[in-house]
């Protein structure tokens, strides 16, 4: 068994990646959260709001699998550093926008679909970069990493981003954007190196569509691999309703506002924090599958009936806790088995077409939950009787449609897990890992 000096040195390459490029997604992060307050000041709409997320996920799920193709093919290191100065272009550009008083919604739309697409090309070439510079043996500890950034990103955008926006703008997030930007491209570019590798079927020599088919073929040919991806589209579904739904609620329900907002969304870093530490530190568990669909049934059957039966900040935050401590087990463990299942001259063509399968449900669940709260769900509440028992489970007043939609969306997600659970290919990717193993 290695010794933490030994695991340390076989990860200097990613854990100086890791750091710089997470301290950039923490800006990115703040500006994405600051712009949710600032379009809600501005529209009071959820379907406006959730147009954000759109227009950021449609060109990831249209472009993803190409992208991944020319991943394999193209140097690492140059597309992560061209996507991310691009994606930095467009925020300068905003913030010119905003100084000049020139700045309307659709630029907004426009910012988040440039990122859209940069973040298109860069996830595969960095999922990549990761496989390129960490040993088989520490994937899961790298996964487990990445999970606890994000979760230590979640539980201090909100906190920062809030106190930023309140006293120094939306001018002030954006320099802090761009200033983490600088510092992960300059140290991606000077002090980190990311080896090319060899292709497979002589892919430099693909045409972009036949090289994107590669990644659909193998995903026919390991149909667990494959099935799982569907489960957790359905999940994401569920989830990206989840995303568009709780704005709306808190900010409008009596009780809530933006500081509500930001304390559930800061537990939930907390939570996911916990759980990525715990993630990192575990060993590798039996059953991979097994982790995945318990920590997704765990988070679908308790934070969304919190969130809709719940009417103070600490019932939502104890629903936010419990719907996200189990997912950086999830996301490690599935991170594990694409790895150890996918060759890494694979990886970014399959990748991307995961990409696009498994986030091909976000936009279509954002636009669904912007839609079912503003045109479903609040105007058939509002119109209820005021000793009706939709009005006693989920009170009234602006905000309760969007409660009742929570309920909702968790009986579909608990429905989800159930189905998939049954799902053979799923569960015979355990027993190739233990073969592969011995």
């Amino acid at each position: 068994m290695k010794s933490n000096t030994l695991i340390t040195r076989d990860l200097q390459a990613f854990l100086l990646l890791w750091i710089t490029q997470s301290f950039s997604q923490l800006g990115s992060s703040l500006t994405s959260f600051a712009l949710i307050l600032y379009l809600y000041e501005k529209s009071g709409s959820a379907l406006s709001t959730a147009l954000l997320s759109v227009c950021s996920y449609a060109p990831y799920i249209l472009l993803s699998m190409f992208a991944g193709a020319l991943s394999d093919t193209w140097n690492k290191k140059r597309t992560m550093l061209v996507c991310d100065s691009l994606a930095a272009i467009s925020t300068i550009v905003v913030f010119v926008l905003l100084q000049t008083d020139h700045l309307q919604i659709w630029h907004l739309y426009g910012l988040n679909a440039v990122n859209g697409i940069m973040n298109t090309v860069q996830q595969p070439a960095a999922e990549v970069a990761v496989s390129l510079i960490t040993p088989r043996t520490l994937y899961q500890k790298v996964s487990g990493l990445k999970s606890f950034s994000n979760a230590l990103n979640t539980m201090l955008t909100p906190i920062i981003a809030t106190a930023l926006y309140a006293f120094a703008g939306m001018q002030a997030i954006i320099l802090v954007d761009v200033s983490t930007f600088l510092v992960a491209f300059i140290v991606l570019w000077t002090l980190i190196r990311i080896p090319q590798q060899k292709p497979v079927s002589n892919a430099a020599n693909e045409s972009v569509l036949k090289a994107a088919g590669e990644g659909i073929r193998y995903l026919k040919q390991n149909r667990g691999i494959l099935n799982l991806i569907l489960f957790l589209a359905g999940i994401n579904l569920t989830a990206s309703i989840y995303n568009a739904a709780l704005p709306a609620m808190l900010l409008s329900r009596a009780g809530g506002g933006a500081t509500a907002l930001g304390w559930v969304t800061t537990v939930t870093g907390f939570a996911t924090l916990v759980g990525s530490i715990v993630a990192s530190a575990a060993k590798a568990p039996k059953s991979r599958v097994k982790v995945i669909y318990w920590s997704l049934l765990f988070s679908m059957s308790t934070e969304n009936f919190l969130l809709a039966f719940g009417k103070s900040v600490p019932v939502w935050c104890m629903g936010a806790v419990l719907g996200w401590i189990a997912i950086p087990l999830m996301g490690t463990n599935l991170g594990a088995i694409l790895r150890l299942h996918i060759p890494i001259g694979m990886q970014g063509r399959v990748y991307a077409t995961r990409n696009t399968l498994q986030f091909c449900t976000i936009p279509l669940g954002y636009l669904l939950g912007g839609f079912l709260i503003d045109q479903v769900f609040e105007p058939f509440v509002a119109g209820q009787a005021p000793n009706a028992l939709l009005n006693f489970l989920f009170g009234s007043g602006k905000g309760s449609g969007a409660a009742f939609l929570f309920a909702v969306i968790g009986f579909i997600g608990v429905a989800t897990c159930l189905v998939f659970s049954r799902n053979r290919a799923i569960w015979s990717l355990e027993q190739e890992e233990q073969t592969e193993e011995t």
